[in-house]
C-alpha cells in the first residue's frame, strides 16, 4: 500500500532511547523520501523535536500551534 497519511499515537511510548531513535528514523525517512504526512501524538518533547509543526493541546483545547525547524534530523 501507499498511504498519504500515517497516524501514530505515542509511537515511542514505553520504548528505550535506542529503539525510540530507530522508530523516529523510520518515520523521518518515510516523510522525507516518500512525502508521507505524519500525524503523531506524543507527550515527549524530544520526540516532538523531530516535527516541523507542533500543536500543543491543554484540556482538549489548542494552547499553541507553531512551526519549527526540526532539531532532531536523521
Amino acid at each position: 500500500t501507499d498511504p498519504a497519511v500515517l497516524l501514530a499515537d505515542e509511537p515511542t511510548g514505553n520504548l528505550d532511547t535506542k529503539i525510540s531513535r530507530e522508530i523516529m528514523a523510520i518515520v523521518t525517512r518515510l516523510n522525507r523520501e516518500r512525502g508521507l504526512t505524519v500525524v503523531m501524538v506524543t507527550h515527549e518533547d524530544d520526540i516532538a523535536a523531530y516535527a516541523r509543526r507542533v500543536i500543543r493541546f491543554v484540556d482538549g483545547r489548542i494552547e499553541s500551534d507553531r512551526e519549527q525547524e526540526p532539531t532532531l534530523v536523521l
